[in-house]
């Protein structure tokens, strides 16, 4: 079997009722390839020999869905003979679950060239021109607001106490045109609140909200107010590349940018949630076995809450990682399934999502950008069902642009479920945490254990809108869970919590070993709280505030820290809470790039006063001697004293990342 030749051909200039046996029409135009990839999933089910490897290749073009397509456990191969749906050679098919809009006619809209065209009868928050992400109008055009304060009559509640009130400055709020399509949207702490205006009252400077925030509509754990901003206001649409569903008029307008034409351009608008889902039944021993994909391109999908399906003062969404958004390529029940060199973009929701009963399951060298929510889902929230997931891998991918929608989703999400691998991807340009593992809060049952992240190049998160993440973020009990050879720099918080390597509640047994973190706001390592976490021969350098923080103090060990360099050029090197001792520090690398004099511990002792606490045995202070810091070159002279004085190992980094090319 040649590149491209298959059991079955499908073409966006095909035909159902052929056979779909040959690639093209043929002269007679009497037969070719499906239309359809449902078509095809029909014939592959029909086919006789089912103890034989089928290929169905997809031909060039966009394959525009009005359902998902769902693969059931009959449409499953086995080990030795896979169904595989891929693209054809050198060319690139497109799932989408959008509209392709047209009808455009050139207008004017406030006093700008705009052009409209009839709108679709779904709502849609989404629109790509030429396969870029176009804007909705917004409010303030630039930064954002805060709130004037709580609203009269409410006194300061709890930090996970959502409103459905909020009092504004004045002039910020006014009744615009179709107020129930203008969102507000607020960022809080570590999550975001999308919420559908219900009525606003310009004397009062009060605006009212059909759902209820996430949390208090406070920035973080102090006093200062949130930050929000409205979006979808039609009034505000001004700008070349924004645009305006105006519902009440049937018409969508956009102000084109210099160069598009209307008659030319591709504008799509998502109107379906998923494209492909793989639907087993874990609960009866029925899974979707090995089903591949390979080379295609899955575009436009759109999710929201469901306002109509909501009582009013419902939550808005979720308390962290957008975790309820589901993926644009959905899977449960789903064994030793994969993706290869596929492409997930112009999407609203995460990426792909291997749900409950997944195993065995492989995401490799795929590109995800331009992405609504997050990259890649992994398992699911609860554990105590018995249908976890396990043992998938995530490798060689690239993930973001993402959190375009949903601010607070996750680049790589794990759930309660073991044995993942993560490695050699490269995590970048979100809002939240870059890889985040456990759904556990403390030391309660957890499944999320013997997890692997490693070479993976993490970085250019948070961008000061959120706050509390982690370049790799860890909850629960986590035995036999291992973090080595990442790269990790530039997690910017909006306020606390910017952190390269973040244990939070309960996270413990974990070792984090040949990492180079590095130019995060906060800590290079914090832990919120957990048991016996190993850090080791790390370089931890540069961050603005401390390199290491612990912020509860508990009874027993908290972690060990060991044969690492730290180098401090921000404010110092530990943060929070040392005075218990329930720590362990020996053989490390001190130094401070600013020569000022290091303090260890509370209140601030030298190292020889922390030594006589136990602490930092056999460890030092010296130059590392790093090769360029000041532009981010880690790299250890051969005579560095960290060799010869606490026996660090070289690492080797050059393979961070991807190998090779990634995506269709």
């Amino acid at each position: 079997m040649t590149d491209s030749t298959a059991d079955f051909y499908v073409s966006p200039a095909g035909d159902d009722s052929w056979s779909g046996r040959l690639p093209e029409r043929d002269p007679a135009g009497t037969d070719g390839p499906f239309a359809t990839l449902k078509r095809a999933q029909q014939a592959v089910r029909a086919r006789e020999d089912h103890d034989q490897p089928v290929t169905i290749l997809l031909r060039d073009g966009t394959y525009f869905l009005t359902e998902p397509v769902v693969f059931a456990p009959e449409d499953s191969g086995t080990a030795a003979a896979p169904v595989t749906y891929a693209a054809y050679p050198g060319e690139q098919p497109r799932l989408s679950g959008g509209f392709l809009l047209s009808g455009w006619k050139e207008t004017t809209f406030n006093g700008q060239p705009a052009w409209s065209a009839p709108a679709p009868e779904a709502y849609f928050r989404q629109l790509w021109v030429n396969g870029e992400r176009r804007e909705r109008p917004r409010l303030p055009k630039e930064g954002f607001y805060r709130f004037a304060g709580l609203a009269p009559g409410v006194e300061a509640p709890e930090y996970n106490s959502g409103q459905t009130e909020f009092l504004v400055n004045p002039g910020e709020a006014q009744v615009w045109k179709n107020l129930t399509d203008v969102e507000m949207i607020i960022f809080t702490l570590w999550a975001e609140s999308r919420l559908p205006l219900l009525e606003v009252d310009e004397k009062q400077n009060l605006v009212r909200t059909y759902l209820r925030s996430v949390f208090r509509p406070l920035d973080d754990h102090s006093e200062l107010m949130a930050r929000y901003v409205f979006e979808n206001v039609g009034e505000a649409l001004d700008t070349p590349g924004e645009w305006y569903l105006d519902r009440s008029e049937g018409r969508v307008l956009y102000l084109p940018l210099p160069g598009e034409e209307a008659q030319s351009a591709e504008v799509i608008a998502p109107r379906l949630t998923h494209l492909v889902r793989l639907e087993g039944d874990p609960d009866e021993g029925a899974f979707v076995e090995h089903l591949h994909f390979r080379g295609l391109t899955f575009s436009h999908t759109e999710w929201r809450l469901n306002q109509e399906d909501l009582k009013p003062g419902e939550p808005s969404g979720d308390s962290q990682a957008a975790v309820s958004v589901p993926g644009a390529f959905q899977a449960v029940g789903a064994r030793f399934c994969g993706l290869e060199r596929c492409t997930v973009t112009n999407v609203g929701t995460y990426g792909i999502d291997f749900g409950r009963g997944c195993w065995g399951n492989v995401v490799d060298h795929c590109d995800l950008r331009d992405l609504g929510a997050g990259g890649i889902k992994l398992g699911t929230r609860e554990v105590a069902d018995g249908k976890i997931s396990g043992f998938n891998t995530v490798t060689d991918c690239n993930i973001g642009p993402g959190g375009l929608v949903y601010y607070s989703a996750i680049g790589v999400w794990i759930g309660q479920s073991p044995f993942n691998s993560v490695l050699h991807n490269h995590i970048h340009d979100l809002y939240y945490s870059g890889i985040s593992v456990g759904w556990t809060w403390g030391y309660a049952e957890s499944a999320a254990a013997h997890n692997e992240f490693a070479y993976n190049h993490i970085h250019d998160l948070g961008k000061g809108l959120l706050s509390d993440m982690g370049g790799i973020y860890t909850l629960g009990i986590s035995p036999g869970t291992t973090i080595h050879h990442n790269h990790i720099h530039d997690v910017v918080s909006s306020t606390y919590g910017g952190w390269g390597l973040y244990h939070d509640e309960g996270s413990s047994y974990i070792v984090s070993e040949y990492n180079l973190v590095y130019s995060n706001k906060c800590d290079a390592f914090h832990q919120h709280y957990g048991r016996e976490n190993n850090l080791r021969n790390n370089i931890f350098a540069c961050s603005r505030e401390f390199l290491v923080s612990r912020t509860r103090e508990e009874e027993h060990l908290s972690f060990m820290l060991e044969g690492n360099v730290l180098y401090v050029s921000g404010e110092g090197l530990l943060g929070s809470n040392w005075t218990n001792g329930n720590f362990l520090f020996r053989r490390n690398l001190y130094w401070d790039a600013q020569g000022r004099p290091l303090k260890f511990g509370e209140p601030t002792p030298t190292l020889e006063e922390w030594q006589a606490r136990g602490q930092d045995v056999d460890s030092v202070i010296a130059d590392p001697k790093f090769a360029d810091p000041e532009h981010n070159d880690f790299t250890l002279a051969s005579d560095s004293p960290a060799f010869t004085e606490i026996g660090f190992e070289p690492f080797d980094l050059s393979t961070v990342g991807p190998r090779g090319r990634v995506g269709a």
